[in-house]
């Protein structure tokens, strides 16, 4: 490619921050795209080619589209709404889709944007923010050939781990949504578990340590838990983004006539907490759904 390659990252929040600037520390020519005047200025300051609102204005001179939001709604709207970005692409320009969404919406999605001439990625991530930054995320990639190659400097600034899942969009989500019932199991047995260490009086920080280097110890364990110690609930990644993906792993489940017995159960005490106003905290405040127990004070 004779000219620099330019990417536009739409999405600054915790992934899509780091992702842009895995991408720029990978001298990639890097667009942040967010409605938050606050991200946009920390991607300028890192030394973004540009920042904004909506990505109209440089449509024409992107090799790929990275989408870090947090819903099927926002990937549509952004890219084929009244004022999407899709038709102002030059064709053959990359899009990776990397949202949490359901795997026949990451289908049909792709299938309009393939229809404009466009090269689609069904690419969702996990990793968390620090992995983002580090650009060791790990990717889940299902599309054509040419989309992977079109997006090869894109994924190798962001992530250590790609896994080719198929070539049909679609499938990268299906995998994404089987990771999301471990994950979403995960926080919601570990915020149960000292939820209950609470009750029986075990100091929190004390079980912290000891199921840390224990059998029982998990990677969101381990990463949520400290939260919970520290009393600091401002969201990384929100208790509405499980009550989102969970529902997307019951209906998985549903389609396929499959029972899941413990995503059910953790869907429940998602929407618990988010039914008692903590729905834009932190994921780990998935434990205030327990009454009756003493947290940690709020982070001063």
């Amino acid at each position: 490619m004779s000219h620099p390659y330019q990417v536009a990252v739409i999405g600054l929040g915790a992934m899509g921050m780091g992702a842009a600037l895995s991408c720029l520390r990978a001298g990639l020519h890097t667009h942040g795209i967010d409605l938050d005047p606050a991200a946009r200025e920390r991607l300028a300051v890192a030394g973004a080619t540009s920042v904004g609102a909506d990505a109209n204005a440089i449509a024409d001179r992107l090799d790929a589209v990275l989408l870090l939001v947090v819903n099927a709604a926002q990937v549509r709207r952004i890219l084929l709404g009244e004022q999407g970005l899709a038709r102002r692409l030059k064709p053959g320009t990359a899009i990776m889709i990397s949202a949490t969404i359901a795997s026949e919406e990451a289908e049909a999605i792709a299938s309009e944007l393939t229809a404009q001439g466009l090269l689609v990625l069904d690419a969702p991530v996990s990793g968390g923010a620090v992995k983002a930054e580090a650009g060791a995320m790990t990717v889940m990639a299902a599309g054509p050939q040419a989309a992977f190659d079109r997006l090869q400097p894109v994924l190798e600034a962001v992530a250590t781990h790609v896994f080719t899942i198929g070539e049909r969009p679609g499938q990268g989500s299906t995998v994404k949504i089987i990771h999301q019932l471990l994950a979403g199991v995960h926080i919601a047995v570990a915020a149960e578990a000292m939820a209950l260490a609470s009750r029986a009086g075990v100091p929190l920080d004390l079980m912290y340590q000891v199921i840390t280097q224990a059998a029982g110890n998990s990677w969101m364990f381990e990463n949520r838990m400290p939260r919970v110690l520290s009393g600091d609930y401002n969201p990384r990644s929100a208790v509405d983004i499980f009550v989102k993906d969970l529902k997307l792993v019951a209906q998985q489940g549903q389609a396929l006539n499959f029972p899941l017995p413990l995503a059910s159960a953790a869907l429940n005490q998602f929407l618990n907490a988010s039914n008692a106003g903590h729905g834009q905290e932190d994921d780990s405040a998935v434990i205030k759904a327990y009454a009756g127990i003493t947290l940690p004070g709020a982070k001063s």
